[in-house]
C-alpha cells in the first residue's frame, strides 16, 4: 500500500490529485461550463414529460440484465439502430459509452498486418484502443495533413492496411480536424481506412445535427464514424456508422466491450430514440450555440488571442496544474464553475479551464463569465 500512497502524494503535491466534485444541482445561482450539454436538453423537463407520456414508456425494462448477444429485449436496440441507419445512410451498431466503441472496434480493426496513424490529440479512449490491439501505431503532429501525408508515403505500402484516427472536434481543443483534406488522403492511398470520432460534434454540427462528415462531398470516403450520446444528445451511449455490412458484423463479433458488457437499459435506448427525432430539428439551438460560441470568443480575445476558435468547447490555457485550480476556485467565488482539466488528460503546460458551452445559455451568461475572466486576468491571478 505504501507505493500506492506514495504515487498519491505526488499527484497532490504536483496540483494533480483528482477527486469527484461536489453535487451542485441544488446551486440555483451557479452558471456551469463544465459538462457537456451542448444543447442543453438534460435538464428540459418538457421532453422528459413527452417521452414519459407515450404509450408504454413508463413500463420499458430499467435494465438488459445480459450483454446484446444475450438479451430478451430487443426492440429499443433495433429501433435505435433502425433509426441511426436511415439519418447516416449506412449500418449501425450500439455501444454503452464512446470509451467502449473506442477500444472495442479500434483494438478488433486492427488485427493482422495493420498500421494504426492517428492524431497527437485524440483521446484517451483512442489510445487505449490503439494499445490493446497490438498493432503498430504512429502519432502526427496535430492536424498537421502534410506529417499524415508523409507517414502515408513512408510506410502504408508495408501493411495490409492503414487505419487513420481522428477526432472531427476535439474535446479539449474546440478545434475542427481538416477532415476533407484527410479524407482526399485516405481516398489516394488504396489501402486505407479512415477512423473519425464524433463525439463532440453531434448533436452540434451540420445543418441537422448528425456531425461534421455527414451530408459532405467526401462523406463515403469516411469508413468508420463513432458518435455518443452522453454529451448533446441528453442520454448515454454511443454508436457507430460505418460504411459497410460487413464492417458492422465484423464489429459485432469481434469487438470485446461489445460482446463482453451488460447491454444499456432498453429505457435508455427508448429515450435517445426519442431525443435523436427532436435533435435533428434543433437548428435553432444549433444557431444560438454558435452565437454564443462567438460571442465568447470575441470578448475573450484581448486576454487569450492565441488560443481561441469560436467553438462550443473553449480552452483556457494557463500553462500549470496550480494556475487551473487557483482560477477554477476564483471562479467559484463568482458563482461559476469551470473544473480545471490537468496532465495526463492534457499534455503538460498545456493545463488548462475547459470552458463548455450550452445553448441553454443565454447571452447575460457569456457576458457574466467573460468578465469575471478579464477581471482575475487583470489582478493577475
Amino acid at each position: 500500500m505504501r507505493r500506492y500512497t506514495d504515487i498519491l502524494t505526488k499527484l497532490a503535491d504536483s496540483g494533480n490529485l483528482r477527486s469527484i466534485p461536489a453535487d451542485s444541482t441544488a446551486r440555483t445561482d451557479l452558471l456551469d461550463f463544465s459538462t457537456n450539454d451542448y444543447l442543453g436538453l438534460a435538464a428540459r423537463a418538457d421532453l422528459q414529460e413527452e417521452f414519459y407520456a407515450q404509450e408504454g414508456a413508463l413500463t420499458i425494462p430499467l435494465t438488459s440484465s445480459a450483454s446484446r448477444l444475450l438479451a430478451s429485449t430487443q426492440r429499443h436496440y433495433e429501433e435505435l439502430e433502425n433509426l441511426l441507419t436511415d439519418l447516416y445512410g449506412r449500418p449501425a451498431l450500439l455501444f454503452n459509452s464512446g470509451y467502449h466503441a473506442n477500444i472495442g472496434l479500434i483494438s478488433a480493426l486492427a488485427e493482422g498486418s495493420t498500421l494504426i496513424l492517428a492524431d497527437r490529440l485524440v483521446h484517451a479512449s483512442i489510445i487505449d484502443g490503439m494499445v490493446l490491439s497490438k498493432a503498430r501505431f504512429m502519432r502526427f503532429r496535430h492536424n498537421d495533413v502534410a506529417h499524415l501525408e508523409q507517414l502515408l508515403r513512408r510506410n502504408a505500402a508495408e501493411y495490409d492496411r492503414v487505419l487513420i484516427v481522428v477526432e472531427s472536434v476535439y474535446s479539449m481543443d474546440g478545434d475542427t480536424s481538416l477532415l476533407e483534406e484527410i479524407a482526399a488522403l485516405r481516398h489516394s492511398t488504396p489501402n486505407a481506412l479512415l477512423y473519425v470520432d464524433e463525439a463532440h460534434a453531434v448533436g452540434v454540427c451540420g445543418p441537422t445535427g448528425l456531425g461534421v462528415c455527414h451530408g459532405t462531398s467526401w462523406y463515403d470516403d469516411v469508413d468508420i464514424l463513432v458518435g455518443t450520446f452522453g454529451k448533446a444528445c441528453a442520454s448515454m451511449g454511443a454508436f457507430c456508422a460505418v460504411s459497410d455490412k460487413a464492417l458492422r458484423d465484423f464489429a459485432l463479433n469481434r469487438s470485446r466491450s461489445f460482446i463482453f458488457s451488460t447491454a444499456l437499459p432498453p429505457l435508455n435506448a427508448a429515450w435517445t430514440s426519442f431525443i435523436l427525432r427532436h435533435i435533428v430539428e434543433m437548428n435553432t439551438e444549433r444557431t444560438h450555440l454558435r452565437q454564443l460560441s462567438a460571442q465568447l470568443a470575441s470578448s475573450l480575445a484581448p486576454i487569450l488571442p492565441a488560443q481561441l476558435t469560436p467553438s462550443h468547447i473553449l480552452p483556457v490555457i494557463v500553462g500549470s496544474a496550480d494556475k487551473a485550480l487557483a482560477l477554477s476556485r476564483a471562479l467559484l467565488d463568482h458563482d461559476i464553475k469551470v473544473l480545471p482539466i490537468r496532465t495526463p488528460t492534457v499534455p503538460p503546460g498545456t493545463e488548462r479551464l475547459r470552458i463548455s458551452l450550452s445553448a441553454g445559455m443565454t447571452s447575460a451568461d457569456i457576458t457574466r463569465l467573460s468578465s469575471a475572466l478579464t477581471s482575475l486576468h487583470n489582478s493577475s491571478l
